[in-house]
């Protein structure tokens, strides 16, 4: 098998004292795995001076381009937008703290040649927290509902896909993004291997709990039914639930000749119910939500300014 074409996009966020050795790491890879390959750096509306590496590292190195966008859309936007502008036949997604080796790309490669569309590089021990793991797992179910493949398990931002993967949501404009559930648009062939996962050694994850929570239930309402049909079994649990109630009532009666006793009871099944609907409500309402945002036709990013290669600035 020859060697692929190889395009890497990085999302970028407050990672200026990473990029100049991740750069140094992924050109050590690359140039012994690909014939051709490139590195998309995509500045995700940073506050450090990371922008200023990704100039001087375009300006250092014909293989690295850069792209600025306007302001934080999040990591999945990013990642789109830098997927959308790459050239080659096979893409690299890869974080920028340094936590998955870039000597591990190989392995994806080759998992990737074995006729897989889609293949990640699962750690095989998370170096996070005990909450930051609780939530990614949350997410991960999340996603595997939303994904429909038992491989959404084993997701992580360290994957490897076919280029020819994108064109399923070449023109998806949503702005809830999710780089994984667009994957499943255009393949079923996923697949994962495991890999070193290493300590984060220059500042702290982005990705709180709070955020990771947020991005599970924008993957469920986005992309998803499950909570509307949850919200059903929900209705008809209770409605189940208020046959035998009546049952109860009509029984009581016609035994003991007395309605039940009490306002309690009945105050404490009015809250039971009320509480039902406006569970079903408040889910039906996150619905209704994310359509309007997609009515309003809000784009997923907007770009500032791109650097191509050579640091040369592309109108």
């Amino acid at each position: 098998m020859s060697e692929p074409s190889i395009s890497v996009v990085v999302p970028v966020y407050n990672s200026q004292g990473t990029l100049a050795e991740l750069t140094a790491r992924l050109s050590t890879v690359l140039s012994k795995t690909a014939q051709h390959f490139e590195l998309i750096l995509v500045n995700d509306g940073s506050r450090d001076h990371s922008w200023q590496v990704i100039e001087q590292l375009a300006a250092e190195h014909d293989w690295v381009q850069g792209i600025n966008l306007m302001r934080n859309y999040g990591q999945h936007n990013a990642l789109l937008a830098g997927i959308r502008a790459a050239a080659h036949e096979v893409i690299v997604t890869i974080d920028d703290d340094l936590q998955n080796p870039p000597d591990e790309i190989p392995s994806l490669l080759d998992k990737l040649s074995e006729g897989y569309d889609v293949v990640y590089g699962a750690p095989q021990q998370e170096q996070h927290g005990f909450f930051r793991d609780m939530a990614s797992r949350v997410t991960k179910i999340a996603l595997q509902e939303a994904m429909g493949t038992e491989t959404a398990r084993h997701v992580s931002a360290f994957r490897a896909f076919r280029t020819q993967v994108r064109d399923a949501f070449s023109n998806y404009r949503g702005p809830f993004v999710s780089i994984d559930v667009l994957l499943t648009w255009g393949t079923s062939r996923f697949s994962a291997i495991q890999v070193r996962h290493e300590p984060r050694r220059v500042g702290a994850s982005n990705y709180t709990f709070r955020k990771l929570m947020t991005h599970a239930l924008n993957m469920m309402t986005g992309f998803s039914t499950l909570p509307l049909q949850l919200a059903s079994w929900i209705g008809f649990g209770f409605t189940f639930f208020g046959l035998i109630v009546l049952a109860y009532v009509i029984g009581r009666y016609l035994i003991q000749g007395g309605s039940v006793p009490g306002f309690p009871f009945l105050a404490s099944i009015i809250v039971v119910f009320s509480g039902a609907q406006l569970f079903a409500l408040g889910i039906i309402g996150e619905y209704l939500a994310r359509m309007h945002f997609r009515m309003m036709d809000r784009p997923p990013y907007v770009l500032r300014n791109t650097l191509g290669k050579g640091g040369k600035a592309i109108e």
